[in-house]
């Protein structure tokens, strides 16, 4: 455990001990500008949620949303100890992560409302964004669909030689797929530079993590792979922060992967207006003491305050972030449907011949 007190480095992996793993690390925190760039990301997934949200009971936002609030901490530590052409994959749950990397929030709330103004021109929606302007390479609504996607994008940059790592979000429910274990055999016989960043929750959909896994300390599964387990306070974007530092830091050396588990909560149900029927699997109780005790960005906005960040500061950025959502809003509601005939644009790397007969390559008699 390191001086914060959030960092455990799980004890039980025989092949890399404590001293080992820190060697070649030094420990990296959040500087000035750093911490109120946490604060603003933080800010934005929460307003964007809660807007997105809204727009989705008003019939804008079509198909399915989920939210991210509760888990703004887990993401954005992460991120931010990226550079823009470092790769990330995310999950169903991934309004969040774009926003965490700098992604344009107008984009980003097009695309959920299948607007031509999109990031991926409405093709995308809620489940599918992709941004390569800032290293995202997919999101995915398959359960654990991104962690093979990731392990691809390491190795791409372990042959080519550069110097980039890929990070790769999940949840608790992929750790029991069987792309978690191939993904991570290879990444560890090969030492790819991949972060693999569990945001556990505690529940797959309305699963326990306690019901479903046979080692609920998904951190010590990293031993199977002589990789480094790293368990740390999802709700502490310092703490996570830290860890994913030290784990990029590892993977830009050639080191190899590593496993990090944060702890976090979904404040918010599986997904919007989802009714569970029956004996609920969390109770209302738990859910608010979440809300009420672990509120990553209250709990952020009091560790600046007592370390002197002026409180107009935050309120200048709490501004800022409330306007520029609403803007985003404007902007999605302002732009255009995609129009039927350009279904077949974007699909592949060479344009279509023909949109009409949907013929690649040279028109044909």
């Amino acid at each position: 455990m390191n001086h914060t007190g959030n960092l455990d480095l799980c004890h039980a992996i025989p092949s890399i001990s404590l001293t080992q793993y820190w060697s070649n690390v030094c420990i990296m925190r959040l500087d000035g500008d750093q911490r109120l760039e946490a604060y603003r990301r933080m800010l934005r997934i929460r307003r964007f949620e809660e807007e997105g949200m809204r727009q989705c009971k008003d019939d804008k936002i079509p198909g399915w949303f989920h939210s991210s609030v509760g888990q703004e901490a887990a993401i954005v530590g992460a991120c931010l100890a990226l550079k823009d052409d470092d790769a990330m994959t995310g999950t169903h749950r991934s309004h969040g992560h774009p926003i965490g990397k700098g992604a344009d929030l107008n984009g980003l709330m097009a695309e959920l409302m299948g607007k031509e103004g999109g990031i991926c021109k409405g093709r995308g929606g809620s489940m599918h964004v992709a941004d390569n302007s800032v290293g995202i390479i997919s999101e995915s609504g398959i359960v654990g669909g991104g962690i093979p996607l990731a392990t691809g994008c390491a190795f791409s940059a372990k042959v080519r030689g550069v110097d980039q790592v890929a990070l790769c979000f999940f949840g608790d429910g992929a750790v029991n797929q069987g792309t978690f274990h191939e993904s991570l055999n290879m990444a560890s016989l090969w030492k790819l530079p991949v972060i693999y960043h569990c945001e556990n929750n505690g529940y797959a959909m309305t699963t326990s993590v306690a019901q479903s896994h046979g080692q609920p300390k998904i951190a010590l599964r990293a031993a199977g792979y002589g990789m480094p387990g790293v368990t740390v306070d999802g709700q502490s974007v310092g703490a996570v922060y830290e860890s994913a530092a030290a784990a990029v830091t590892r993977a830009r050396a050639g080191e190899g992967p590593t496993l990090i588990e944060a702890n976090t909560y979904r404040f918010d149900e599986h997904d919007f207006g989802m009714v569970i029927t029956g004996e609920p699997y969390r109770s209302v109780e738990e859910v608010e003491a979440h809300k009420r005790n672990r509120d990553p960005i209250l709990l952020y906005r009091t560790v600046l305050l007592d370390e002197g960040i002026n409180e107009k500061k935050l309120r200048a950025i709490e501004y800022e972030v409330v306007e520029a959502v609403k803007l985003a809003v404007q902007f999605g509601l302002d732009s255009p449907q995609p129009r039927p005939e350009t279904l077949p644009d974007y699909m592949f790397n060479s344009p279509l011949a023909g949109h009409h007969g949907f013929v690649a390559g040279p028109e044909r008699n």
